[in-house]
Order: C-alpha cells, then sequence, then structure tokens
C-alpha cells in the first residue's frame, strides 16, 4: 500500500504563502497600472515632447518601484535563510564546553556558501567510559543541501560513543546510519521504488571521518576514512606542529564496505600541556591568488613557537587570520577547526563547563 507524503498546511505554511503573493500582488498592480495609463491616459496618446517625458517618468518610477519591491523581497528571503541555517547550526554543531574531562577545548567553521553559515563539516568531542572521543569529518557538497548527512553521522555517534566499548563499533555505526540516509534519500527522489539501490549521483553521497580515542595517559587511537590526519602541537619544541598519523587511510564512508577487520591504529600521546589540531581539507586546499595552498603546518609552528602554552582559542583565530589572509576572502570549501589541549595536570578532571563558541563565524 503506498503511503501519502503529503500533510495538513500549517499556520507558518499558510502565513508564507501569503507573503509570496502578497509579493507578487504589488508587482502586478504596478505594471496594470503602466499599462492601463498607456492605454487609456489622454496624455499618454499625444506625441508632444511634454507627454512624452510624463510618460517616461512614470515608467521609470513604476520600474524603479518593482526593483526596490523585488529587491527588499529577496532580502528578507535571504535573511530567512540564515535564519534557518543559525538554528540548524544551533542544533547540530552544538558548542563545545569550555572543558572535557581535563581538556581545554575550542572549534569553529568558515563556510564557502555565503548564503548560509552551516557546511558539511562536522565534529564533536564527548566524555565516555572508554575515554574522550573525538569525530571530525566532512560530508561530500557544502551549504544547507549537506545538513540531513551530518544530522544522521552526528546523531549516529553521539549514541554511540557512549554504547560502543571499541572505536570499531562507533565506526559501524557510522557507516549504518549514512546507509539509512542514503536509502531514505533514494526513497525520496524515486518514491515508487525505495528499496533499490540508489543511483551513481546518490552513491556518490560518501563522507569523511576521523574517529580519535584518548585515553586517560594520554595515549591516542584512531580510525580515519579519508579525512586529514591532525597536527600535534607541542610548545617549546623543535618540531613544535607535526602530523599524528596511523597509517593510510581507508577509503570515506559510503564509497565502500568497511573492512570486515577494523583496529585502530595507535598514533601516539598527548602530554600535558600538548595540544591536538583537527582540520577538514578546506584548510589545506584554499589557495591564494597565484594558486598556492595554504601552508598549515607551517603557520601552525609559527603560531606555536610564539607562545608558551596552548590556548585553543588563541590558536583557531590565529589559523583563521592568516587563511583568510591567504585567500583574500572565505575559503572555496567548508574549513573547520577542532583544538584540544591536554590540561589534566592543571585542573581539576572537569565533565562539562558551558562556554560559547570560540571562533566567530565570517561571511
Amino acid at each position: 500500500m503506498m503511503r501519502s507524503r503529503t500533510r495538513a498546511p500549517t499556520r507558518t505554511t499558510f502565513r508564507t504563502r501569503l507573503r509570496r503573493a502578497a509579493l507578487l500582488a504589488l508587482p502586478t498592480l504596478w505594471g496594470g497600472g503602466a499599462v492601463t495609463w498607456e492605454l487609456t491616459c489622454p496624455l499618454a496618446q499625444q506625441n508632444s515632447l511634454g507627454a512624452r517625458i510624463v510618460s517616461s517618468a512614470v515608467f521609470f518610477l513604476v520600474g524603479s518601484g518593482l526593483i526596490f519591491h523585488v529587491r527588499q523581497g529577496l532580502l528578507r528571503e535571504l535573511r530567512e535563510v540564515r535564519a534557518v541555517a543559525g538554528a540548524a547550526q544551533s542544533v547540530l554543531l552544538r558548542p563545545l564546553p569550555a572543558r572535557l574531562d581535563g581538556f581545554a577545548l575550542a572549534a569553529g567553521q568558515l563556510s564557502a556558501d555565503r548564503a548560509a553559515s552551516i557546511g558539511g563539516d562536522l565534529y564533536d568531542v564527548v566524555s565516555t567510559d572508554h575515554g574522550v572521543r573525538v569525530v571530525m569529518g566532512d560530508v561530500r557538497g557544502h551549504g544547507l543541501g549537506a545538513l540531513a548527512g551530518v544530522g544522521a553521522v552526528l546523531g549516529s555517534f553521539r549514541e554511540a560513543a557512549h554504547d560502543e566499548a571499541e572505536l570499531a563499533g562507533v565506526l559501524r555505526r557510522l557507516e549504518r546510519a549514512h546507509g539509512r540516509h542514503l536509502r531514505r534519500h533514494a526513497g525520496d527522489e524515486h518514491p515508487a521504488a525505495p528499496d533499490e539501490k540508489p543511483d551513481c549521483a546518490l552513491a556518490e553521497e560518501f563522507v569523511t571521518v576521523l574517529l580519535l580515542e584518548i585515553r586517560r595517559d594520554g595515549t591516542v587511537y584512531a580510525l580515519n576514512c579519508g579525512h586529514p590526519w591532525p597536527y600535534l602541537l607541542r610548545p617549546g619544541a623543535v618540531r613544535c606542529a607535526e602530523p599524528l598519523t596511523g597509517g593510510e587511510p581507508m577509503p570515506p564512508v559510503g564509497m565502500f564496505p568497511l573492512p570486515a577487520d577494523l583496529a585502530p591504529a595507535r598514533c601516539g600521546r598527548i602530554a600535558p600541556g600538548e595540544g591536538l589540531l583537527l582540520h577538514t581539507d578546506g584548510i589545506e586546499d584554499a589557495r591564494d591568488a597565484h594558486g598556492r595552498f595554504f601552508p598549515l603546518q607551517e603557520e601552525l609552528r609559527a603560531t606555536v613557537r610564539r607562545r608558551r602554552t596552548i590556548v585553543p582559542e588563541a590558536v583557531i583565530r590565529a589559523v583563521y587570520g592568516r587563511l583568510l589572509g591567504h585567500a583574500g576572502g572565505p575559503p572555496g570549501d567548508d574549513a573547520a577547526l577542532v583544538v584540544l589541549c591536554n590540561e589534566r595536570r592543571r585542573v581539576p578532571v572537569q565533565h562539562t563547563e558551558p562556554a560559547g563558541r570560540c571562533a566567530q563565524r565570517v561571511h
């Protein structure tokens, strides 16, 4: 039996339709008035210079009014889109706490979509019985079109991070959630055959995922599906910003099934006072006017060398400032950052402390 997808229009939908009808009514009235003037007004039928000047002035005023009215409507629609994006941002990419289980945290994002403040990047940090677990990912695409994929992956992570004792179990849960999202999307695109395999375009909706688990001693274990490796920040060291790698990444989630044997890689250790920077590829892929990529590692080294301690908010502000200067504005792809600093010897272990977002969005 085929299910109906229609719903009774809500009050908000009715107001939206009424506003759109009003948006079209005024240009229609203006246009009708101009045509009526041209056809019925005696002055418009005269060929004298004065009559032509008056007619031209009337049409100029009508045209200017139409342009102004349409412009105001478009600006109102743009404000509504940005408001929707901001609301979605606060739900999906909720602000990280200032401190979590002895780690200082900060996060920020630059969206490539000028009409929206959210993109396809995703991240979250949670404290569990198994350690601090971190997810960083990038859904194919950006802007409002990537919201559904971001919501599917983040929602699954926030449950699986607490439920699954092994990091591999968390990744498999993310894969299943992404698969359900694709099948649901396929059903929306082809409601007559919702169980069929997604077509080629839909099958390309993959997501890169980096999963980290930081244990009590600071040891880091990772599962990487096509995502850039993070950087270990060590103030005072000669090699103060080096990639924290764990071998060759697996393909992004959604391109191929996960292997039967998933063994997290031991990447190293974050000592007290050291930090970790996670990022999406929009950071290193940003180019300047000459086509040169953004040198993230060099900029991190310059930033860390000038500081005795890792302050996550300051690191993010410095990176974004240099990125915007390098690219001459917002980058061509979404660019997200998450910075953690191990402060377990400096402050008591804490679980949550509400804090605002450390990095303001740039449009």
